[in-house]
């Protein structure tokens, strides 16, 4: 399943006002693709709405937003059917939605793991059921934003890796079980992306999952949002920008050369941590 012409194209993106999903709104924008972006900040929304129409292709585009907590199931099955009623049935669903606290495991409570738990699985869960059977009336298609952390943990990330391995779990059997309908399915695993989520992330960070994370580089918004739509383009199942194509590859084929990496490096700072 690809697509290969956005335009004329309804999108909803989930987290669509900030990072990822903003910028993919921007680029799906100038593709001629009617957007309507959903989060829980009215203020982002609107701040989100002009940028996604300033970019648009012609007047015949629409665009909107709905303030949405994706993981309350009663209110997503509602906001989508209002969404449906007035926007037209999705032909694209972007789940974008996430956030991470990293921090030592013991100092990470229920409340967050539950949190983590509920946005990144549960969430894409209520949203993608809540559309599916319009998806498959639409032979549509689905991009999960996950992470490198949904197939490889890292120090500091219980919570987070956690859910974002089960999101990937989600989506690949998803996979198999949607192809017969002719809906395709991505999933979308960033490395750190300089997102306003990310400027969060680094307020706690331990300074190992520091030391780990600093030689996979930092990639823009936009140019994360470029390979997701070239992803879309091509029908990929894994969409894998910048370094994690090679991240996922050495994790899959040589999984005692990544723990060994990692291992080094979270050694050098527990010796000058012991040596303070």
């Amino acid at each position: 399943m690809k697509i290969k012409d956005f335009d004329g194209k309804n999108v909803y993106i989930v987290g669509g006002s900030s990072g990822i999903g903003l910028a993919a709104a921007e680029i799906l924008s100038r593709r001629g693709s009617n957007v309507i972006i959903f989060a829980r900040g009215r203020e982002r929304l609107e701040a989100a709405l002009e940028r996604i129409d300033a970019a648009k292709k012609s007047d015949r585009q629409r665009f909107a937003f709905r303030q949405l907590d994706i993981s309350k199931a009663d209110d997503v099955e509602k906001v989508m059917g209002e969404a449906v009623e007035e926007f037209g049935a999705p032909d694209i669903l972007i789940n974008s939605a996430g956030r991470a606290l990293p921090d030592y495991f013991e100092n990470i409570g229920y409340e967050q793991l539950d949190a983590s738990m509920k946005l990144h699985l549960y969430g894409n869960w209520n949203t993608i059921k809540a559309l599916l059977p319009h998806l498959k009336q639409r032979k549509g298609y689905i991009v999960n934003v996950c992470s490198v952390l949904g197939f490889m943990g890292v120090f500091g990330y219980t919570d987070y890796a956690a859910s974002k391995f089960a999101l990937m779990g989600l989506t690949e059997s998803l996979k198999s079980e949607l192809k017969p309908c002719g809906v395709g399915i991505s999933i979308l695993c960033p490395p750190d992306t300089d997102t306003p989520g990310f400027e969060v992330e680094n307020r706690n960070k331990p300074p190992e999952t520091l030391a780990v994370s600093e030689g996979a580089g930092l990639m823009q918004p936009e140019e994360v949002a470029e390979v997701l739509i070239k992803g879309v383009e091509k029908g990929k199942f894994f969409i894998g920008p910048g370094s994690a194509k090679m991240i996922y590859r050495l994790k899959r084929y040589a999984p005692f050369l990544v723990d060994f990496v990692m291992d080094r490096d979270i050694r050098k700072v527990q010796a000058k941590k012991g040596n303070a």
